[in-house]
């Protein structure tokens, strides 16, 4: 051995196994989000994640505007982005996070392209879970707000009348640009509630996964005498109950204090 050659490390082989646990997290939630998306991410790990729930993001190629053309354009991507999460492995809930895609799509053609890839996960789209929120606090007459144009509003204008609620009220914001949306300040979401809110709905409907509607709806419930539902509220209730989470949690609106109905 030289004066400028260092001895070699010696490195041990640990021969006693560690033992391991099922699952580093009891439940697992995926997320299949647009590329453009700045609030699901956020919304989920505020509402959903926990040392028992781990929420799990792959994202789907998206270019604004946001137009039904666009947002149909997604479907084929869907089932390849749902198979980059947690590949070869059970998910206790999937969602697919883009309220106007879910209209423009279809609830059902979004489960079975997401069923390509992960068979049997159930899975969670903003406009089911809306409609199911609504219905579990007996809300079928509705105001809607949302940061779509026209063009995109009325198609989701179009699918809450087939589900069977009343729209009172529908406003939107002129915004065609997803990564606009989710800089629309909170505080400025609550005024709009006020004034999108008929005095007849029994709750308002706040559209957009982009929007960051959620970290104000106890505001926007105190702002309008009504229960709000927002599209992330909505979803992330919905995998909680999926995740056997059935505390209430009115701190954050008064969807999250009411049980999932039964599927």
């Amino acid at each position: 051995m030289t004066a400028h050659t260092k001895p070699q490390l010696e490195i041990k082989v640990q021969h006693i196994r560690p033992e391991l646990d099922a699952r580093p997290l009891q439940k697992r939630v995926g997320l299949v989000i647009l590329a453009t998306d700045h609030t699901t991410e956020p919304d989920f790990c505020r509402m959903v994640a926990s040392d028992r729930i781990g929420t799990y993001v792959a994202r789907v190629d998206y270019a604004n505007p946001t137009t039904p053309e666009n947002l149909y354009r997604m479907q084929p991507a869907l089932a390849a982005a749902a198979a980059l999460i947690l590949p070869g492995e059970e998910l206790d809930a999937l969602c697919y996070s883009c309220t106007s895609a879910s209209v423009v799509i279809g609830d059902a053609e979004i489960e079975r392209a997401l069923h390509k890839t992960k068979p049997g996960v159930p899975v969670v789209t903003p406009t089911a879970a809306v409609s199911a929120g609504l219905r579990t606090l007996a809300a079928r007459r509705i105001s809607v707000l949302t940061p779509y144009t026209v063009e995109t509003s009325r198609p989701m204008a179009d699918y809450f009348i087939g589900q069977g609620f009343d729209i009172d009220r529908f406003t939107c914001l002129g915004f065609d640009d997803d990564r606009e949306m989710a800089r629309i300040k909170p505080q400025a979401l609550v005024e709009l509630a006020r004034v999108a809110t008929a005095p007849q709905s029994a709750a308002l409907f706040v559209s957009c996964t982009a929007l960051r509607a959620a970290s104000v709806v106890p505001q926007m419930e105190a702002a309008t005498g009504r229960p709000v539902v927002s599209s992330n509220l909505a979803t992330a209730w919905m995998c909680l109950h999926l995740c056997g989470e059935t505390a209430g949690r009115p701190h954050l609106g008064r969807l999250m204090a009411q049980a999932l109905p039964a599927r």
